[in-house]
């Protein structure tokens, strides 16, 4: 064994006996509890930053526990190889996307083996192989066939940077979540996935979903939108009526005006001779999309010049055309209560238009108006015959009321909208679809997938070089035989990331999308990403798996059942970014301390699901842990070889534990009990807590007391306290712990070596320190038997001067104990 601890010679040792051996390789195993662990995988724009870093850490951590228990693991990685950065990279810097992408594939996988992780690279996944997305082809062409899948000419968000669409979920503050310029809505073709046909069961699913985070499962459940209210029909003199969908029909009688979206058809139409209308839906092209920031800007609209009818008063209701109106939403249009919607009070307020109150507070007093609409439920006045209802027995009288005039029906609504799949990019899926000049749109046919997209390619602009490469474009109809042309748009990025976690349970298959081994290994037991893609990919994929299970592709409902959505890695309280200059290369990092120093430090310095401060004392002192780590294995390695060379047994069983010495009695038990609580701590994921027991047993190895009396145990804790704590630090600094295993001539490699369990050998001859309270609060400590019954704690407790205070002249009511841990004294006045 070295004296002195390197690390790069001992990571590159471990490194290469886990590829020689192919111990991370993993196939399915009736016999074996399966965990699949998988962390969102990278785009491959670069190098990896210390966010990734963190991301494949935890997710490394706690694939090697799961090792440890005796699971079959399987922990794969692979590469979301499509996308707008490579193309933007060739067009500056004249190299192919490909090309680009598969160079930084390279890097980036050279960078994770170096930092140790435990995966089964026989499955690697990377997006842009044709072996890869034909099956994406072929599953358009099912849901094609099944009508999940159409096309048509739709007002989308248009980023005039990057020249393509985003869906509503890509559009962030009104900008384009990848270029950040400001986005535009245009009309054109579009091809979409209807994922509003599975609305109600990816909101309804959510609750079957216990260890997600709620933060996550809120966002989702806001995007989805489910809303129950009244379509309503307004008719509209010398024009088709006016759909309107109300979740307020309680408010009825106090419509004062109709607001319509920039993108009506009425408005168009109107627009056609009124100027300052055109002039003003033309500025509504860059509205923005995300509803937080329409409540926030300023109302805008321009009066049609015409009016509706009341369906219930008879009475004209002005319509105008408003910026705060989606298209997307309802029929684009909303009947305006200003007096109990305050986007419609703010409104009316800019344009003088009138605010008639219909309902009022539970208790009959009056609102205040003058600054903010009411938009509580309560009882409604100024209604006709529905005046003193409460809004629930209003929303039903009305609906029933309309319903029977055949002018309204009840409805559920969705903010939801399809999935709009196609880009106008080239680095992407193409889409298999051909277009014949007698056949119209024609589904490539499944013998002649996939439809490879060439990766030598010339930019010229922005644009799509496909529509300028006759080679690919130009083709012949699979009906007719004639003259046609394929799509030259191509999949949105997020259909290879909705799937992906499915195709690593049978990667090299060849002949289908999935198989059986699919059903062995989903869904995924643990997933790990940001908590950005909450309603980006994760809603995809739930979608996704929905759809490959009506396929008869796989037998379960949901993708992932754990969600661990780690915290940002922040320099100087900022998130790491380039454009802030605050960036800590993990590569330097691994080059001078080593890549468990790096672990140990991201593992320690915050929980998972919390911001990590960057601290380079911080990453020092996990550097200094591990040398001192191995220089006291140096100092007691004949110690320990000495009982590994014995034969195997039951060391805690050789000694006579009623004679051993207290006070090395006392160490030992503290390292069982310290052993208790980390293994607590990995089971709830607190990885910092799982380190700071590691240092505790460390430094209760190195001080030992001396047996000044009875048998001296020293050698025994010394070699199961290392046991212990090499196995607990094992999934957190693999390397380190791999060697210093097979130096001191443990058993076999520490991460097949079964969990440490607890002794109740060393328990039962021990007491125990507990936290008194009472009445909740901390007032003293005592030291109890283990498994002393109640008579016996009370017993000490009257002995503990601190207590006997702490409840003088009162009466103890009960006394409620949490074995081994904590005793609560419950009092009142006597």
């Amino acid at each position: 064994m070295e004296q002195q601890y390197h690390s790069t010679t001992i990571e590159n040792n471990a490194q290469q006996y886990w590829q020689d051996k192919n111990v991370f390789q993993t196939i399915e195993d009736a016999n074996k509890e399966k965990f699949y662990c998988l962390s969102m995988f990278p785009y491959p724009s670069g190098s990896l930053h210390m966010g990734h870093v963190r991301n494949y850490t935890i997710g490394d951590v706690i694939s090697r526990y799961q090792y440890m228990l005796g699971k079959n693991v399987l922990q794969p990685m692979g590469w979301d190889a499509f996308g707008l950065p490579a193309e933007n990279a060739a067009i500056k810097n004249n190299i192919p996307p490909a090309t680009w992408t598969r160079q930084n594939i390279k890097h980036i996988r050279e960078q994770m083996m170096r930092l140790g992780f435990a995966y089964d690279w026989s499955r690697e996944i990377t997006t842009c192989d044709p072996d890869y997305y034909r099956f994406e082809q072929w599953f358009f062409l099912r849901l094609f066939k099944k009508g999940l899948v159409y096309k048509k000419n739709a007002e989308v968000n248009w980023d005039p940077v990057d020249q393509t669409v985003l869906a509503n979920e890509q559009v962030v503050n009104g900008r384009g979540w990848r270029s950040g310029a400001l986005v535009e809505r245009r009309e054109i073709p579009q091809w979409f996935l209807k994922i509003t046909s599975y609305a109600d069961e990816l909101l309804n699913d959510l609750d079957t979903l216990e260890h997600w985070p709620q933060q996550v499962k809120t966002m989702q459940r806001n995007w989805i939108g489910r809303s129950e209210g009244v379509d309503i029909t307004f008719s509209v003199p010398e024009h088709s009526p006016l759909p309107i969908f109300t979740t307020r029909p309680d408010t009825l009688y106090g419509v004062t005006y109709i607001a319509i979206a920039p993108q009506h058809p009425l408005a168009k139409q109107f627009a056609e001779n009124n100027p300052s209308l055109k002039s003003f839906i033309d500025e509504c092209r860059n509205i923005k999309v995300a509803e937080a920031e329409m409540a926030t800007m300023e109302k805008r609209g321009v009066p049609l010049g015409i009016s509706a009818t009341h369906p219930l008063t008879g009475k004209p209701i002005p319509i105008w055309v408003a910026n705060f109106v989606l298209m997307e939403y309802g029929y684009g249009a909303l009947m305006a209560v200003p007096a109990h919607d305050q986007r419609d009070f703010e409104f009316a307020k800019s344009y003088d238009l009138p605010i008639k109150p219909v309902i009022t507070p539970i208790d009959s007093s009056e609102p205040d108006l003058s600054t903010r609409a009411f938009t509580e439920p309560g009882v409604l006045i100024n209604s006709a015959e529905f005046t003193g209802l409460t809004s629930e027995q209003a929303f039903n009288a009305i609906a029933a009321h309309l319903e029977a005039l055949e002018l309204g029906d009840r409805k559920v609504n969705y903010r939801l909208r399809d999935w709009g799949i196609s880009r106008q990019r080239y680095w992407g899926t193409p889409i298999p679809i051909i277009y014949c000049m007698n056949c119209g749109i024609v589904p490539v046919p499944e013998h002649d997938l996939p439809v490879v997209l060439p990766e030598e390619v010339e930019f010229t602009g922005v644009s799509s070089p496909l529509k300028n490469m006759p080679s690919f474009l130009h083709t012949t109809c699979p009906k007719c035989g004639g003259p046609a042309e394929r799509e030259t748009d191509t999949f949105d990025t997020f259909m290879e990331s909705s799937w992906y976690y499915a195709r690593f349970t049978c990667k090299k298959l060849t002949k289908a999308m999935l198989d059986g081994r699919a059903n062995y290994w989903l869904p995924v037991d643990q997933y790990i990403g940001g908590i950005e893609h909450a309603v980006l990919h994760l809603l995809y994929a739930r979608f996704f798996h929905k759809l490959m299970r009506d396929e008869g592709l796989l037998n379960s409902d949901e993708p992932f059942l754990r969600l661990l959505s780690q915290g940002m890695v922040l320099n100087n309280g900022v998130k790491m970014s380039k454009s802030k200059g605050n960036v800590v290369d993990p590569q330097q990092l691994v080059d001078l301390y080593g890549a468990d120093t790096v672990r140990l430090f991201i593992m320690f310095a915050a929980p998972p699901e919390q911001s990590l401060e960057w601290s380079d004392s911080g990453v020092e002192g996990a550097h200094r842990f591990l040398k001192r780590l191995w220089a006291y294995a140096y100092e007691v390695q004949e110690t320990i070889k000495k009982y590994n060379r014995l034969p195997k047994t039951n060391l805690l069983g050789m000694a006579n534990w009623e004679m051993t010495n207290a006070a090395q009695t006392e160490t030992f038990r503290q390292i069982y009990e310290i052993l208790d609580q980390a293994k607590f701590d990995y089971e709830r994921q607190q990885y910092n807590t799982v380190v700071s027991s590691c240092m505790k047993i460390l430094n209760l190895l190195t001080k030992i007391p001396e047996a000044d009396s009875g048998i001296d145990i020293r050698d025994i804790i010394i070699h199961k306290g290392m046991s212990i704590l090499l196995r607990l630090l094992a999934p957190i600094t693999p390397h380190i712990t791999h060697q210093l295993w097979q130096d001191l001539n443990y058993s076999g490699i520490v991460l097949h070596t079964n969990w440490p369990r607890s002794s109740p050998i060393v328990f039962k001859v021990d007491s125990v320190e507990m936290v008194v309270q009472v009445n909740g609060k901390l007032r003293s400590k005592i030291r109890v038997p283990h498994g002393a019954d109640q008579e016996t704690i009370a017993m000490k407790l009257k002995q503990d001067s601190k207590i006997q205070q702490a409840t003088q002249g009162k009466l103890i009511k009960k006394i409620i104990t949490v074995p081994g841990k904590l005793i609560n004294v419950v009092t009142s006045e006597s």
